[in-house]
């Protein structure tokens, strides 16, 4: 938590919270409230909370590929009039339910695997995350009784990604807000983007639902606020609507991560007193049955080997206990570092040993969020260079003449 709620150092930094130079004037006290309520917290964070989030979505979504149809789409055992029946007993949404032909469906899928690689990259990250959030969301309430855990913290994690400014660093916007600097360029394409998205909601849900409670008012929100932000972008870069709304804005990312943060350590939390409550667990042998059961070993030899060994199999389960319930009682605190590489590797472990490997990824993505700012700082760099270098090799590849005379 101190990593979220400390101020991102070093380089990127927000310019609010860099030191005035010796020859500037000193800021009112005004311009330092109004930069503060500007400070976006924990960026490498956010960026990183949302490539690991989008890998893992790309991955889910790819590997169910040969199986899409009969877990979400035509030839599912849950027909499309039982869904449908489940859907308005349980006020779910799903743009699957518009209908239930096999061209609509393919046509989602593949949009929501478009929209998954372009929050990976972070190109156009606001309404890319938006389509993320619909294809989602359509596709895990089209047949709810095939999910799993994973499922339902892709669900939930999806909704919060929409309100986290996860691409002012490491993505295609910040790079192109570098190359525009402080030239008042039109973007057209965010423009089209934002022409396009309304022309679907206003065919999707029609004129008369702009203030309908539910996922038509949350989407038509989320349109005018991109409208209004672009309009204030372009029209008054300098006047104090475009402060506000950078404040607001700032204001839900912050917000966004508390809840996201928070959200984790119930998941924490809630999974180590239950397993306090079991005797199982108690006792320390409860990894040994669940090493044993034929639906959660993809490899027999290796969860033999492990559940043969009572001794570490008793100080696994009761580690797993206390990590899980010591980990929000450290969130201030160094120790809480110590336990977040235990709990990667205990996520890593799960999806090894026991199949599971969705439900442990996006949980290594949601722990990507309490990582120091100082350690990210450090790999940024070290990550990056590979890409820079392919990038210069293929630059120079392109520019370089070609051999040989030009000409008899």
């Amino acid at each position: 938590m101190n990593t979220i709620t400390a101020t991102a150092a070093g380089t990127g930094a927000p310019a609010a919270q860099r030191p005035a130079s010796p020859g500037r004037r000193p800021r009112t006290r005004l311009a330092r409230a109004a930069g503060a309520a500007r400070t976006t917290l924990a960026p490498y964070q956010a960026a990183l909370f949302r490539i690991a989030f989008a890998a893992v979505v790309t991955a889910f979504l790819l590997r169910e590929w040969p199986h899409r149809r009969v877990l979400y789409g035509d030839r599912s055992p849950l027909s499309f009039d039982m869904a449908l029946a489940l859907l308005r007993e349980g006020g779910g949404f799903t743009v699957l339910s518009w209908w239930g032909g096999r061209t609509w469906f393919e046509a989602v899928y593949a949009l929501t695997i478009a929209a998954s690689l372009a929050v990976l990259v972070g190109w156009r990250t606001r309404t890319a995350s938006v389509f993320l959030l619909v294809g989602v969301v359509s596709l895990e309430n089209r047949n709810t009784l095939v999910g799993d855990g994973g499922g339902n913290i892709i669900r939930i994690m999806v909704i919060y990604l929409v309100f986290v400014r996860c691409s002012q660093v490491w993505s295609l916007d910040a790079r192109r807000a570098r190359g525009r600097g402080d030239r008042n360029i039109p973007d057209r394409t965010g423009v089209a983007l934002w022409s396009v998205a309304g022309l679907l909601l206003l065919w999707a849900f029609g004129p008369g639902t702009l203030l309908a409670p539910g996922w038509p008012l949350l989407l038509w929100t989320l349109w005018a606020v991109h409208g209004l932000w672009y309009t204030v972008n372009r029209r008054l870069p300098g006047h104090h609507l475009r402060t506000l709304l950078d404040g607001c804005a700032a204001m839900v990312h912050n917000c966004a991560l508390l809840v996201i943060a928070v959200q984790v350590c119930l998941i924490y939390s809630t999974a180590g007193w239950y397993k306090i409550q079991g005797g199982r667990w108690q006792e320390g042998s409860a990894l040994h049955y669940v090493l044993r059961l034929d639906y959660f070993t993809p490899w027999p030899w290796l969860s033999g080997a492990l559940a043969a060994n009572a001794v570490l199999v008793v100080l696994l389960g009761h580690l797993t206990v206390v990590l899980q319930v010591a980990f929000p009682f450290t969130l201030f605190s160094r120790v809480k570092n110590v336990l977040l590489v235990a709990l990667i590797a205990e996520h890593l472990g799960i999806a090894i040993l026991l199949g599971i490997p969705f439900l442990s990824l996006i949980m290594v993505a949601c722990d990507a969020l309490f990582l120091p700012s100082a350690l990210l700082l450090r790999l940024g760099p070290r990550c990056a260079a590979p890409l820079r270098w392919t990038a210069g090799r293929l630059r120079g590849r392109t520019a370089r003449p070609s051999a040989g005379p030009a000409g008899p």
